[in-house]
């Protein structure tokens, strides 16, 4: 950490602050911990984040010691793994996130709405064990977005979860329709499935066991088992 960022005390909270406190950090330590291992990957976790700068942020995550590099066995491409000091934050990110869902008015949350974040998350929060042991398609349909930005395919085959925003060319098992806003509150634990299909904000279509198994198989964001409290 060069001079311009150093608040110049010895107080430890200063000092881990300078390693952990600039912008974005904590958001790529979040997709660290939550298993991204690849650039690309971590891109995806943060969207808004140019390329240029995430590669400085993980520079300065490994000259702290919290990040390494490796070449992955087969293709020799870079992966950042966290180091035990990197491992040791995960309670420090996981208390910053469930802070934030109990204390932060989910009307304000709810305007910072990102599609593509949204369905990463929703790819990697999968639950399997629900599903059908075949390939299944579900495609998610938020008609209110640009046509460019208003589909995405989850794809499961062989226990694994793909995330498309071109059409895969598969058959697909389940319709999912509702504004972002919808799917945002159900992720994050705010509302339900059946509450939104109830209220008509919600249309499922297709195979009737994966409708029926939605809340099961969607799982929500790891924060959405805290109940909200006001400021």
């Amino acid at each position: 950490m060069d001079g311009s960022g150093s608040y110049g005390q010895f107080c430890p909270v200063a000092m881990a602050a300078e390693i952990v406190c600039s912008r974005w950090t904590a958001l790529i330590l979040r997709e660290l911990l939550c298993g991204s291992t690849r650039f690309n990957d971590l891109r995806r976790g943060v969207p808004r984040m140019s390329p240029t700068l995430l590669s400085k942020r993980l520079k300065e995550l490994e000259q702290a010691g919290v990040v390494a590099t490796r070449p992955t066995a087969q293709s020799g491409i870079v992966e950042y793994v966290l180091t035990e000091a990197g491992e040791d934050l995960r309670e420090v990110v996981m208390t910053l996130g469930t802070w934030g869902q109990r204390w932060v008015e989910s009307k304000v949350s709810l305007k910072n709405l990102d599609p593509s974040l949204l369905m990463w998350d929703m790819r990697r929060g999968l639950k399997l064990s629900p599903m059908p042991d075949r390939r299944h398609v579900i495609q998610f349909v938020y008609p209110e977005l640009p046509p460019v930005r208003r589909n995405y395919w989850l794809v499961v085959d062989g226990g694994g979860v793909d995330l498309c925003q071109v059409d895969p060319g598969y058959e697909v098992d389940l319709y999912v329709q509702c504004s972002l806003r919808t799917m945002t509150a159900i992720w994050m634990g705010i509302t339900s499935v059946q509450a939104e299909l109830d209220g008509g904000r919600l249309e499922l279509s297709g195979d009737i066991a994966l409708s029926r198994s939605m809340q099961q198989w969607l799982g929500l964001s790891p924060f959405a088992k805290e109940k909200r409290r006001a400021a």
